[in-house]
């Protein structure tokens, strides 16, 4: 299962990237509002960062606003896919976007039969929302399981992208029924790395080597450079030739061994 961050933050997706963490970014006009960043520069250093799809949300309300946003979008960059909402006129622009070789991710999914119209109009990914519908105490990962059958069904090549994830088993659950992409705020990411067996394992790791003398750690200071400790001097090579003799020696002296005993 592939793994985006959800975020419009340079800071969390370089930090993520490094890990080799991430696939893609989703964002939002909500997630870009709070950067108070120029909107095409901002969204073009997400592009150069990750080598993935990224998405940016349209703000119009009708079909044809949709289309020539998207246009714009599409040309910013290759990484780019367009956000449309899940309305009838999100739809139309699906279709019309789709048609011209534009990737779009239908959002705020909140149905399978919702889910079954945007396959059909041609939605690169679909974005169910898990964690909105969990807040109103429907089954959020119940609805990627029936989107996950529907489009087995009929072979629809529209990608589930879990959204509205908040906390670590959402996403472990997402990768159990086999959605294609999960997509996370930078504090899920980050909560799918701790563990306290980890730490307490790290620690108690650390302390034992301590505790050892200082000559057997005296490697470790030459490898890292530690207090200016040089590093060992490698083995001198020997000519093939003086290898051959030194075999030849070796050898003479084993049968003269076997002779004389």
């Amino acid at each position: 299962m592939k793994i985006f961050l959800d975020s419009a933050n340079l800071a969390e997706i370089r930090e993520a990237a490094s890990w080799g963490a991430i696939d893609g970014v989703t964002t939002n006009p909500s997630l870009v509002a709070k950067e108070q960043r120029e909107f095409f520069p901002l969204l073009k250093e997400i592009c150069e960062v990750v080598h993935g799809p990224v998405s940016m949300e349209t703000t119009s309300r009708g079909a044809d606003g949709m289309v020539m946003e998207g246009r714009v979008f599409a040309k910013l960059h290759s990484n780019i896919v367009v956000k449309c909402p899940l309305t009838k006129e999100g739809l139309k622009a699906t279709r019309q976007l789709t048609q011209e070789k534009i990737r779009v991710n239908v959002t705020l999914c909140f149905s399978a039969s919702q889910a079954l119209l945007a396959a059909k109009a041609g939605a690169y990914f679909i974005s169910p929302f898990v964690g909105r519908l969990d807040d109103i105490s429907s089954d959020g990962m119940g609805l990627i399981r029936d989107i996950k059958t529907i489009y087995a069904n009929y072979a629809f090549t529209t990608q589930i992208l879990v959204a509205s994830i908040r906390h670590p088993l959402h996403v472990v659950e997402a990768a159990r029924i086999g959605a294609d992409i999960a997509t996370m705020p930078f504090s899920v990411l980050e909560a799918l790395v701790k563990h306290p067996l980890t730490d307490i394992g790290l620690d108690r790791f650390l302390k034992d080597w301590e505790n050892l003398p200082d000559a057997a750690k005296a490697w470790h200071a030459r490898a890292t450079g530690l207090a200016g400790a040089p590093a060992p001097e490698p083995e001198p090579k020997r000519s093939s030739r003086a290898a051959a003799a030194s075999q030849a020696g070796r050898s003479a002296a084993g049968r003269g061994r076997r002779s004389g005993g």
